[in-house]
C-alpha cells in the first residue's frame, strides 16, 4: 500500500479532525512511499524501532509518537537519536493519541473494556473519550476485580480501596487519565480504573469511597494499536 493512502485512510477511520491533542495525529515521520509490513506498537521508543526494523517494517504505528506539546522542540539527544534510526532506514513512523483511545470499536478504551468484559453503558470526558459500564455477574467485590485484571493484563494493579468493597458499576479511561477521577465519582461508580495514579488520588479515593484502581499506563493501552493493526491487515 502507499503511505499516503494509508495515512489518509488511519485518519478518516479515526476521525483526527474532531480531537484536540498534545501531539500531532498522522504522518509524524516520512519513509518510504510503498509499505508492504507495518508493525504498531505502543511507544515509539528506541527499543521498539530496532525491533520493528529487525523484523522488516516499512513502517510504525504507535500510539505514543514525538513531537508532543511543552516539549523542547529541538532535535537533539534521545531525539535525534530516534528520527534518525528512522530516517536512516527510510521507515516512517505513524502516531495516533486521543483518536486511537477514543475510538468506539478500536480505542484503547473501547477494547479495554472489551478485554475486562465490561459491559459500556455510556461516555464521559472530554471528546467522550472516558466510559462506564457494569461487571460480569462473577465479579462481585474489589478484591474480585483486582484479581481479574492482574490475570487479564498480567500485571498487579495498584489498588485503593477495601477488598469486601461491592463493585456493581466501574467508570474507566486508560493510560495518565487521573484527572477523570472527578467525574468518575460523580457519576457514582464505585470504581474507576486508569493506568496511573498520583499521592492526591490516593486521599481522594479513601474520601470519597470510590476505589482508584492503577493498572499501569502501558498496560492499560496496548489493546487499541493491536486492534487497529489487525484492522489495517484484513
Amino acid at each position: 500500500m502507499q503511505l499516503n493512502e494509508l495515512e489518509i485512510y488511519l485518519n478518516q477511520l479515526l476521525d483526527i479532525a474532531h480531537f484536540r491533542d498534545y501531539c500531532p495525529n498522522g504522518l509524524q515521520v516520512e519513509g518510504r512511499s510503498e509499505v508492504h509490513q507495518l508493525i504498531s506498537g505502543v511507544t515509539a521508543s528506541s527499543e521498539f524501532l530496532q525491533a520493528a526494523i529487525e523484523a522488516g517494517a516499512d513502517a510504525v504505528i504507535v500510539h505514543h509518537g514525538y513531537f508532543w506539546r511543552g516539549e523542547d522542540p529541538c532535535i537533539v539527544g534521545m531525539q535525534r537519536r530516534r528520527i534518525s534510526y528512522l530516517l536512516a532506514h527510510d521507515v516512517g513512523l505513524l502516531a495516533y493519541h486521543l483518536p486511537l483511545d477514543a475510538h468506539p470499536e478500536l480505542g484503547n478504551n473501547a477494547q479495554l473494556g472489551r478485554r475486562l468484559g465490561f459491559t459500556e453503558t455510556g461516555r464521559f470526558g472530554e471528546q467522550g473519550i472516558a466510559m462506564q459500564g457494569t461487571l460480569q455477574p462473577e465479579i462481585s467485590n474489589l478484591k474480585d476485580l483486582r484479581g481479574h485484571i492482574e490475570r487479564v493484563l498480567s500485571r498487579k494493579p495498584l489498588v485503593i480501596g477495601e477488598d469486601d468493597r461491592s463493585i456493581q458499576r466501574v467508570a474507566w479511561c486508560t493510560g495518565a487519565a487521573q484527572d477523570y477521577f472527578d467525574e468518575a465519582i460523580r457519576l457514582r461508580v464505585d470504581a474507576f480504573i486508569t493506568g496511573e495514579i498520583s499521592e492526591r488520588m490516593v486521599h481522594a479515593a479513601r474520601e470519597s469511597g470510590v476505589a482508584f484502581i492503577s493498572a499501569g499506563h502501558h498496560a492499560t493501552e496496548r489493546y487499541g494499536v493491536q486492534a487497529l493493526g489487525e484492522h489495517i491487515s484484513r
